[in-house]
Parts: structure tokens; C-alpha cells; sequence
């Protein structure tokens, strides 16, 4: 049995969670408080909403995303074209995460923790999917 699309489902839920808090919060027209002075700087700056839309909405749409593919994964493990899709999803999603964070470092100024939580997560589930697509990649003998 494989272990890695139910890791991708665990991690899919961190992103979900993360994202549906911020969404509740930008619902509410609300900066939420955190560990970090940056969430209020990031969250509050005029870049937080490309063409009016919250950047927590675009994330829960991806989180949501992949966890159709991790469900999807944890239904047909050895599907190729799942694994290769959940691979270029998480990639792209990965790419995305890293330029928001130099974004909010070099233009912004200040890190938001609740971003880094989701960055965190989505290069978990890089690597996840990575190694999930690695293990549909080698062919198992038929007996």
C-alpha cells in the first residue's frame, strides 16, 4: 500500500485549513493577528487582492484542487497520469508560493506567517507528489 496519497490528502487539509482562516477573515473585510508583525503589513497591502480577489480565495481553490488529486491518488495509486498531474500541480502551485514569498520580502517588506505556512506546505506536497510519481514510475512484475 502506498503511503503518499494519503499523505497528499493530510497535507491538502493543512492547506485547506490554512486558507479557509485567512478567506473567513478577508470574508469579513478582517486582518487576522499573528506571531509575526508582517501578517498585518502583507495582508492589509493593496497587493493582497489582484483584481479584487483575496489571494486566501486563490489558495483555497488550489488547496480544494489538490485534494480532488489526492483523492484521485488514494483511489488509483498506481495511475500514472494522476501521479504526473499531481506532480505538475504541486509544481506550479510550488513556483507561485516562492515568488509570492520574495514578493512579500522584496516589494512588501514583511512575511506573513500565515504565507509561510502555506508555502510550507505546498513544497510538501512537491515533494510528496514527486515521490508519489517517482513509485508509479518503476514498473512492478506481474506475478
Amino acid at each position: 500500500m502506498k503511503l503518499t496519497p494519503y499523505i497528499l490528502l493530510a497535507l491538502a487539509m493543512v492547506g485547506i485549513g490554512d486558507t479557509m482562516f485567512l478567506s473567513y477573515y478577508a470574508y469579513l473585510h478582517i486582518v487576522p493577528t499573528c506571531a509575526l508583525k508582517g501578517c498585518e503589513i502583507v495582508l492589509a497591502s493593496v497587493y493582497s487582492h489582484p483584481f479584487g480577489v483575496p489571494f486566501a480565495y486563490i489558495g483555497l481553490l488550489y488547496y480544494l484542487h489538490v485534494l480532488g488529486l489526492a483523492l484521485l491518488a488514494s483511489i488509483f495509486p498506481n495511475s500514472k497520469a494522476v501521479a504526473f498531474a499531481a506532480l505538475v500541480y504541486s509544481g506550479v502551485g510550488l513556483l507561485l508560493s516562492i515568488g509570492f514569498e520574495l514578493f512579500q520580502v522584496f516589494v512588501i517588506g514583511a512575511l506573513c506567517m500565515y504565507c509561510a505556512i502555506s508555502a510550507t506546505t505546498t513544497l510538501l506536497l512537491f515533494a510528496t507528489s514527486l515521490w508519489h510519481w517517482r513509485t508509479t514510475r518503476v514498473s512492478t512484475p506481474v506475478a
